[in-house]
């Protein structure tokens, strides 16, 4: 590929891991779930959106549902550092093995 080709990229998200410390419930239609992942997207102007995933409390085989991050300091600072976890890796990358 050629410097001259622009390469178009639709869409960069990773998969974050909440640490056990940072997790939260909240609840959707009656059932509580626990959140354990999120998945957090770069947008076109640079900026993040992330949201969060889990399984209901009570267990069972429930769908995997998505939820707003809360607005907590330690959560925004877990965001930015797997941002820029993910960029170094990027960055690192070794091409097709």
């Amino acid at each position: 590929m050629s410097s001259d080709d622009a390469v178009e990229v639709g869409a960069l998200a990773i998969n974050v891991t909440i640490p056990e410390h940072l997790r939260w419930t909240d609840t959707r239609r009656g059932e509580e779930f626990g959140l354990t992942t999120l998945t957090v997207r770069l947008l076109p102007d640079g900026s993040l959106a992330a949201k969060a995933y889990g399984r209901p409390t009570a267990g069972g085989r429930g769908a995997y549902v998505s939820f707003p991050v809360p607005d907590r300091p330690e959560l925004a600072a877990l965001v930015a550092a797997a941002a820029d976890r993910a960029g170094q890796l990027w960055a690192a990358h070794r091409g097709l093995g």
